[in-house]
């Protein structure tokens, strides 16, 4: 079983940066792999950024790729996503994932995530 929680949400203008946070408890952290996700109201979730439980290996949306980085610790059970270049059309709530099967490329399905945050909203004002 593995709770998360994330933070670091808040708003920004455009062309800011935000870092999320996606703080795990549990002590198989590091076996698993990482996602985030985001959805805003009336819409589908979307998949953001992920990270295998090496930290070496990570994808991101075309969206977000060039402006926005995930990266891991896993001896402190926390995930990151670093994001620069913040446009309104970022605006949503961003969710963490983890899954213990899910590998390579199957990292963009959220349907192959066991567990999720509560989210943290992203606003940002143009």
């Amino acid at each position: 079983q593995v709770q998360l929680v994330e933070s670091g949400g808040g708003l920004v203008p455009a062309g800011g940066s935000l870092r999320l946070s996606c703080a795990a408890s549990g002590r198989t952290f590091s076996s698993y792999a990482m996602g985030w996700f985001r959805q805003a109201p009336g819409k589908e979730r979307e998949f953001v950024s992920a990270i295998n439980w090496t930290g070496r290996r990570t994808y991101y949306a075309d969206s977000v790729k060039g402006r926005f980085t995930i990266s891991r610790d896993n001896a402190k059970n926390t995930m990151y996503l670093q994001m620069n270049g913040l446009k309104p059309d970022d605006t949503d709530v961003y969710y963490c994932a983890a899954s213990p099967t899910a590998g390579g490329s199957s990292l963009v399905r959220g349907s192959l995530y066991d567990y999720w945050g509560q989210g943290t909203q992203v606003t940002v004002s143009s």
